[in-house]
């Protein structure tokens, strides 16, 4: 600041103190007037000079005293109660009287999932797997303001503060842990009692719709563990050790992050309660701007991290607080982070959107500002700030962050889809904002609602809450449709990804594209498991040396509704970019199994397929072309063409026959070599089930997983005509006999391979692989020919009983 626009800043107070307060001035003007114009004396300046003296004293004494009244008056407005002390004997009675009925079992119910899923994470080092058995409360409640509760005002703030202190011996929480070494078998832990004691803050917020509340210092916390004994214990009635005090750092831990000055927790207070629990929600995070930043402020933040080692560092005193910053944010819930693009100066511009999954009904968005020096390989820690975001049971979300000092910054968006902005500083600094602007996309319940952009609908309930995985009686269909911006390259530049899908004990694998941005669009179905289980992605980029971990996901699939595909992005964990798309559906399996019997004939019907030519494939051989045959998977059925030896255009020309069944199809084209491993040189699904019956489709299908290549398939779902007696065989002759036949040529085929081993016939050895080969599927193809030729005269011979049935019950109903 210009130190002479301040002095005249001052002179002008100073002036206007003296000509308001003192009206001594409008008598020395006149006589300094005229002692300069008829100059006989000098002591009228001697005098003026005194007198601006003791004006300007007065006038900074009294700014002084301003000052210290102000800050006095802040001081007892935050200090001093409003309202004085008030016992609360009364609630405590009413607190006594409903709590063993209705509090109780609410909060056990909330509590046990909070409790399942913590122990999930975070477990004992002499505990494997932790189960959560039994959960109550128990029939006494805490204590509330047993010394007087008081209200106190910070700022425009209202605040309650009261006694809490619980201490009961009537809580009976069971675990089943599974115990590591040097123990083995496993436990019945039982939590009997409980000690709770501490200060609590109640923070009315937006006007009443809500309340934060949290602890002013770290509550005392004692926990009481009995070990029980018979049944599916495996070990004696002794404690173990370590394992209270890893209760009590468990509990003390989550209270420290979550709810002890300045952390809060909200309990909102909705004018509606629409009565639904939300599972997980999507939210559409942009990092707009930051103001006030100062590397001299930031610099001086104790709680500095980096997030790599130096190289070739430089000193941190030669940067000065005139150089540009260069900064970027960093957001993360969770394990989910994604970050800005670098941005300089102190008032940077990110304008950054970012897709965030939140698993439950809250959520904490946390944001690290980061310095990237061009001298340092690694990002230098300033500052960090928070946003917390709940549900209320009027489809309306909170939003509140920690303001300047220990303020609350509180927002409230209606509905999904409402912008909502805020300006948070960053904790721990005297120095530098962060505005933000944050939209919930959708909440999904688990009653198999969503609330998204305004827009609702609901499903009832088909699953109830359980604490151990079972069978809904539903098929989830998830098919991974594609991904964006994977971040992941090998040493030759190329990208190959697949994608893994777990949920519960079942896996999946998709095929392997070749893009960072790759489509497979394949669909998976499973077995709905209930208890919330998680359906857990690990994306991978195949390498030579081993796969490469690109990120994982975990998507909620409780109250996933029936009849309509949910189409989300979900953002990739544990990298700082990727996504994937996924469409999610959920089908009972009454529905499940009628859909598939009157799209297949699984029991009375086959798949003929004809699979005629390929074109345009892609060169495996040195010498710039392939010897491509296809390999058909059928369900657990396997089959495959001959060999067409230098082409990339080949003709096949062969038709395989499947029963229906539902199973996928799916087609692997592959370069045959003698002697080294067959190499891939496309595949792709084949959609049949929606055909209609007996009509032939005629596709070329696109390679996936390579540049190039299509191939040309006829495919027919074959239903019989009830009016025969039987169906036309493949050949005039017999099956028996072909099959027969195909036996004694394989036998022969051997024994010439044998011959040409012994003479080392390189070129003869394969081309009577290859036969080999071919005489092998084709006494498969007989095979599987005798095995539906049975199946339909066994369903030819019900029918013919059946009708044998309505004519006798019929003769006997006319005589």
């Amino acid at each position: 600041m210009n130190p002479f626009r301040l002095n005249v800043e001052e002179s002008v107070e100073l002036l206007r103190h003296a000509a308001f307060d003192k009206a001594v001035l409008f008598c020395l003007v006149p006589l300094f007037f005229a002692g300069w114009v008829f100059s006989f004396s000098n002591w009228i300046p001697l005098a003026i000079a005194v007198w601006a003296t003791l004006q300007y004293g007065s006038f900074q004494r009294q700014l002084l005293v301003e000052e210290l009244n102000k800050k006095w008056k802040q001081i007892v407005l935050d200090t001093s109660p409003t309202t004085p002390l008030e016992h609360c004997e009364w609630l405590n009675k009413l607190l006594t009287q409903i709590w063993p009925n209705h509090i109780n079992q609410k909060l056990s119910l909330k509590f046990s999932t909070i409790v399942e899923k913590r122990l999930k994470h975070r477990r004992s080092r002499l505990i494997e797997r932790v189960e959560l058995l039994e959960f109550s409360l128990g029939s006494c409640p805490p204590g509330l303001g047993l010394r007087g509760t008081q209200w106190s005002t910070s700022g425009n703030q209202r605040i309650m503060r009261l006694g809490f202190d619980w201490d009961t011996n009537e809580m009976s929480i069971m675990l089943l842990a599974k115990l590591g070494m040097p123990f083995t078998g496993t436990c019945r832990i039982v939590i009997n009692s409980i000690h709770l004691k501490g200060d609590l803050l109640l923070r009315p917020i937006l006007d009443g719709r809500a309340i934060l509340y949290s602890f002013v210092h770290t509550p005392e916390v004692r926990i009481g563990v009995a070990f029980g004994s018979g049944g599916s214990q495996s070990l004696p009635a002794t404690e173990l050790p370590g394992v209270s005090s890893w209760l009590v750092k468990l509990l003390t831990d989550f209270l420290v992050r979550t709810m002890v000055e300045p952390r809060h927790r909200c309990f909102p207070l909705p004018a509606v309660d629409l009565g639904k629990k939300a599972v997980s929600g999507t939210i559409y995070v942009t990092v707009i701007s930051a103001t006030k930043l100062s590397r001299n402020s930031l610099r001086g933040n104790s709680s500095r991290k980096s997030l790599s080692t130096y190289m070739d560092s430089t000193p941190e005193e030669t940067l000065t607080d005139k150089e540009d910053l260069q900064t970027f944010v960093e957001v993360e819930i969770d394990e989910l982070s994604r970050r800005t693009s670098v941005r300089s100066g102190s008032s940077p511009v990110w304008n950054s959107t970012f897709n965030m999954i939140l698993h439950e009904d809250t959520g904490t968005l946390r944001f690290n500002l980061y310095e990237s020096n061009p001298n340092h390989v690694k990002y230098d820690y300033l500052a960090s700030c928070e946003v917390k975001m709940k549900y209320a049971a009027d489809d309306s979300t909170t939003f509140w962050a920690i303001g300047s000092d220990s303020e609350v910054i509180a927002k409230h968006s209606e509905f999904c889809g409402k912008e909502v902005e805020m300006v948070v500083p960053f904790e721990g600094i005297d120095c530098g904002e962060l505005t933000l602007r944050l939209i919930v996309k959708e909440w999904q319940f688990c009653d198999g609602s969503h609330s998204s952009h305004n827009f609702l609908t609901s499903q009832q309930s088909v699953n109830g809450s359980s604490n151990f995985p079972t069978r809904t009686g539903r098929k989830i269909g998830v098919t991974i449709v594609e991904g964006k911006d994977l971040s992941w390259k090998d040493k030759s530049g190329k990208c190959e990804t697949y994608v893994k899908l777990e949920y519960g004990k079942a896996l999946r694998k998709t095929r392997t594209a070749m893009s960072l941005n790759p489509n497979w669009n394949q669909k998976f179905e499973f077995d709905e498991i209930g208890g919330g289980e998680y359906l857990k992605i690990k994306c991978f980029g195949v390498d030579i040396f081993g796969d490469e971990n690109m990120g994982t996901a975990r998507v909620n699939l409780e109250g996933v509704h029936e009849g309509i595909a949910r189409d989300v992005w979900i953002p990739l964990e544990k990298v700082n970019s990727g996504e994937l798309r996924l469409l999610i559906e959920a089908v009972k399996l009454d529905d499940y199994e009628g859909s598939r019997g009157s799209n297949t004939i699984s029991n009375n019907g086959w798949i003929e397929l004809g699979i005629i030519e390929a074109k345009d494939l892609v060169a495996a051989d040195i010498g710039g072309t392939s010897d491509p045959y296809v390999r058909v998977q059928y369900g657990i059925l396997k089959k495959r063409t001959k060999v067409i030896f230098k082409t990339l255009n080949p003709h096949w020309n062969q038709t395989l026959e499947f029963p229906d069944d539902g199973s996928p199809l799916l087609l692997h084209v592959k370069d045959h070599n003698a002697l080294l491993p067959t190499s891939s040189i496309g595949d792709c699904v084949v959609e049949y089930q929606r055909l209609p019956p007996n009509q032939m489709a005629d596709k070329w299908i696109p390679l996936q997983g390579v540049k190039r290549g299509e191939i040309h398939i006829q495919i027919t779902r074959k239903v019989p005509d009830l009016e025969k007696d039987k169906r036309c065989s493949l050949d005039s002759e017999s099956s028996f006999t072909k099959a027969h036949q195909v036996s004694s040529q394989m036998k022969q085929t051997i024994s010439k391979f044998q011959t040409l081993i012994e003479d080392v016939n390189l070129d003869e050895l394969s081309a009577c692989m290859s036969e080999l080969e071919s005489l092998e599927e084709v006494q498969e193809e007989y095979i599987q020919q005798l095995e539906t030729e049975q199946r339909l005269l066994i369903n030819k011979m019900k029918e013919l009983g059946q009708e044998i049935l309505n004519s006798y019950s019929l003769s006997r109903r006319c005589s």
